[in-house]
Protein backbone atom coordinates (compact mmCIF):
# COMPACT_ATOMS: atom_id res chain seq x y z
CA UNK A 1 0.00 0.00 0.00
CA UNK A 2 1.36 3.41 -0.98
CA UNK A 3 0.15 6.62 0.61
CA UNK A 4 1.13 10.29 0.62
CA UNK A 5 1.70 11.44 4.18
CA UNK A 6 -0.05 14.65 5.11
CA UNK A 7 2.70 16.10 7.28
CA UNK A 8 5.93 18.01 7.08
CA UNK A 9 9.16 16.12 6.58
CA UNK A 10 10.42 16.15 10.20
CA UNK A 11 13.30 13.68 10.41
CA UNK A 12 15.43 15.16 7.70
CA UNK A 13 18.72 13.40 8.47
CA UNK A 14 19.58 9.75 8.93
CA UNK A 15 21.68 10.70 11.96
CA UNK A 16 18.51 11.97 13.71
CA UNK A 17 16.94 8.51 13.85
CA UNK A 18 16.75 6.76 17.20
CA UNK A 19 15.69 3.23 18.13
CA UNK A 20 13.41 2.18 20.98
CA UNK A 21 11.91 -1.10 22.08
CA UNK A 22 8.71 -1.35 24.12
CA UNK A 23 7.21 2.10 23.53
CA UNK A 24 3.48 2.64 23.62
CA UNK A 25 1.81 3.28 20.25
CA UNK A 26 2.61 6.76 18.95
CA UNK A 27 0.24 8.79 16.76
CA UNK A 28 0.33 7.31 13.26
CA UNK A 29 -0.30 8.91 9.88
CA UNK A 30 -0.96 5.55 8.22
CA UNK A 31 -1.27 1.96 9.45
CA UNK A 32 -1.53 -1.51 8.00
CA UNK A 33 -3.00 -4.28 10.17
CA UNK A 34 -1.82 -7.79 9.32
CA UNK A 35 -2.64 -11.28 10.58
CA UNK A 36 0.30 -13.61 9.93
CA UNK A 37 -0.45 -17.18 11.08
CA UNK A 38 -1.86 -16.18 14.46
CA UNK A 39 0.37 -13.15 14.98
CA UNK A 40 -1.16 -9.68 14.78
CA UNK A 41 1.20 -7.11 13.36
CA UNK A 42 0.56 -3.42 12.87
CA UNK A 43 2.87 -1.45 10.60
CA UNK A 44 2.72 2.23 11.50
CA UNK A 45 4.04 5.26 9.61
CA UNK A 46 4.77 8.14 11.93
CA UNK A 47 5.48 11.75 11.09
CA UNK A 48 8.95 10.88 12.31
CA UNK A 49 9.42 7.44 10.64
CA UNK A 50 8.04 4.03 11.79
CA UNK A 51 6.70 1.82 14.55
CA UNK A 52 5.85 -1.88 14.40
CA UNK A 53 3.64 -3.50 17.01
CA UNK A 54 3.55 -7.29 17.23
CA UNK A 55 0.84 -8.94 19.36
CA UNK A 56 0.33 -12.58 20.24
CA UNK A 57 -1.41 -14.28 23.13
CA UNK A 58 1.88 -14.26 25.05
CA UNK A 59 2.26 -10.47 24.88
CA UNK A 60 3.26 -7.46 22.85
CA UNK A 61 6.54 -6.33 21.31
CA UNK A 62 6.92 -2.87 19.81
CA UNK A 63 9.80 -1.36 17.84
CA UNK A 64 10.14 2.32 17.07
CA UNK A 65 12.69 3.86 14.71
CA UNK A 66 12.10 7.59 14.55
CA UNK A 67 13.19 11.02 15.63
CA UNK A 68 12.31 10.71 19.29
CA UNK A 69 12.75 13.95 21.22
CA UNK A 70 14.90 13.36 24.28
CA UNK A 71 15.90 9.84 23.21
CA UNK A 72 19.33 8.73 24.34
CA UNK A 73 19.40 5.60 22.17
CA UNK A 74 20.73 6.37 18.68
CA UNK A 75 20.10 3.96 15.84
CA UNK A 76 22.27 0.93 16.61
CA UNK A 77 23.99 -1.22 13.99
CA UNK A 78 22.64 -4.31 15.72
CA UNK A 79 20.68 -5.49 18.76
CA UNK A 80 19.90 -8.98 20.06
CA UNK A 81 17.61 -9.16 23.11
CA UNK A 82 15.14 -11.36 24.89
CA UNK A 83 11.73 -9.74 25.11
CA UNK A 84 9.39 -11.84 27.25
CA UNK A 85 9.14 -15.18 25.38
CA UNK A 86 10.73 -13.83 22.20
CA UNK A 87 14.19 -13.52 20.76
CA UNK A 88 14.45 -10.11 19.11
CA UNK A 89 17.15 -9.20 16.57
CA UNK A 90 17.54 -5.82 14.87
CA UNK A 91 20.10 -4.55 12.38
CA UNK A 92 20.49 -1.22 10.59
CA UNK A 93 22.75 0.20 7.93
CA UNK A 94 23.04 3.49 6.09
CA UNK A 95 23.67 3.47 2.34
CA UNK A 96 25.03 6.62 0.69
CA UNK A 97 24.13 6.76 -3.01
CA UNK A 98 24.74 9.16 -5.89
CA UNK A 99 21.66 11.17 -6.98
CA UNK A 100 21.04 8.92 -10.00
CA UNK A 101 21.54 5.71 -8.03
CA UNK A 102 19.37 7.03 -5.21
CA UNK A 103 16.40 7.76 -7.48
CA UNK A 104 16.59 4.31 -9.08
CA UNK A 105 16.91 2.47 -5.76
CA UNK A 106 14.12 4.56 -4.20
CA UNK A 107 11.74 3.80 -7.06
CA UNK A 108 12.62 0.08 -6.91
CA UNK A 109 11.82 -0.04 -3.18
CA UNK A 110 8.59 1.95 -3.53
CA UNK A 111 7.43 -0.41 -6.31
CA UNK A 112 8.32 -3.49 -4.24
CA UNK A 113 6.56 -2.35 -1.07
CA UNK A 114 3.50 -0.65 -2.57
CA UNK A 115 2.59 -3.76 -4.59
CA UNK A 116 3.11 -6.22 -1.70
CA UNK A 117 0.10 -7.30 0.42
CA UNK A 118 2.23 -6.97 3.59
CA UNK A 119 3.84 -3.67 2.61
CA UNK A 120 3.20 -0.06 3.62
CA UNK A 121 5.00 2.95 2.15
CA UNK A 122 4.45 6.63 2.79
CA UNK A 123 5.86 9.43 0.67
CA UNK A 124 6.46 12.79 2.32
CA UNK A 125 5.41 16.00 0.52
CA UNK A 126 8.11 17.84 -1.40
CA UNK A 127 10.02 14.91 -2.91
CA UNK A 128 8.83 11.67 -4.51
CA UNK A 129 11.84 9.91 -2.96
CA UNK A 130 11.43 11.13 0.63
CA UNK A 131 9.67 8.10 2.08
CA UNK A 132 9.41 5.49 4.79
CA UNK A 133 8.53 1.93 3.78
CA UNK A 134 7.86 -1.28 5.72
CA UNK A 135 7.51 -4.87 4.54
CA UNK A 136 6.60 -7.83 6.80
CA UNK A 137 6.44 -11.60 6.54
CA UNK A 138 6.21 -14.72 8.67
CA UNK A 139 8.64 -17.55 7.96
CA UNK A 140 9.23 -20.78 9.90
CA UNK A 141 7.63 -19.49 13.11
CA UNK A 142 9.39 -16.13 13.01
CA UNK A 143 8.05 -12.70 12.15
CA UNK A 144 10.37 -10.59 10.03
CA UNK A 145 10.17 -7.04 8.78
CA UNK A 146 12.35 -4.70 6.82
CA UNK A 147 12.15 -0.94 6.66
CA UNK A 148 13.65 1.80 4.54
CA UNK A 149 13.93 5.48 5.43
CA UNK A 150 14.94 7.68 2.49
CA UNK A 151 16.76 11.02 2.72
CA UNK A 152 17.12 12.23 -0.88
CA UNK A 153 18.75 15.54 0.02
CA UNK A 154 21.77 13.61 1.41
CA UNK A 155 21.50 10.56 -0.84
CA UNK A 156 21.09 8.40 2.27
CA UNK A 157 18.93 5.32 2.61
CA UNK A 158 18.59 3.77 6.07
CA UNK A 159 17.67 0.08 5.85
CA UNK A 160 16.66 -1.98 8.88
CA UNK A 161 15.73 -5.60 9.36
CA UNK A 162 14.10 -7.21 12.37
CA UNK A 163 13.46 -10.81 13.34
CA UNK A 164 11.25 -11.84 16.25
CA UNK A 165 10.97 -15.52 17.11
CA UNK A 166 9.71 -17.57 20.02
CA UNK A 167 12.47 -18.48 22.43
CA UNK A 168 13.00 -22.23 22.51
CA UNK A 169 12.28 -23.72 25.94
CA UNK A 170 15.25 -25.11 27.81
CA UNK A 171 14.99 -28.85 28.31
CA UNK A 172 16.57 -30.72 31.21
CA UNK A 173 18.96 -32.55 28.87
CA UNK A 174 20.14 -29.22 27.47
CA UNK A 175 21.18 -28.04 30.93
CA UNK A 176 23.37 -31.05 31.69
CA UNK A 177 25.00 -30.94 28.25
CA UNK A 178 25.91 -27.27 28.67
CA UNK A 179 27.55 -27.80 32.06
CA UNK A 180 24.97 -25.73 33.94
Amino acid sequence: MLTTLNTSYTDTRAADLAWALGREPLPALATLDLELAGTRLQLRLLGASHQVILEEDRGTCSETVACIPGSSTPLPLGVAKRVDDWEYEFAARVEVLSPGSFAGRAQELLDLVSDHPHGLAGVFPGSPYAFTALLAQRHEGQVLWRTWHAYPQDGQLVATRTRVGVRAPVRAGDLSASGV
